[in-house]
């Protein structure tokens, strides 16, 4: 055996049944970096258009 109790592999295997799917959130995370990067850049060239 591995040295684990059985009520350990049990609580393992209950917390992987209760994660949630986060593909949304990765797609939501990227967009938002996206836009910070975009913005950032649209700000930069903005400010060496005045000069």
């Amino acid at each position: 055996m591995d040295g684990r109790s059985k009520h350990s592999r049990d609580s393992e295997f209950e917390n992987n049944e209760q994660e949630p799917l986060l593909n949304g959130t990765f797609a939501a995370v990227l967009l938002l970096g996206l836009f910070l990067v975009v913005s950032w850049v649209a700000v930069f060239l903005l400010f060496m258009s005045r000069q």
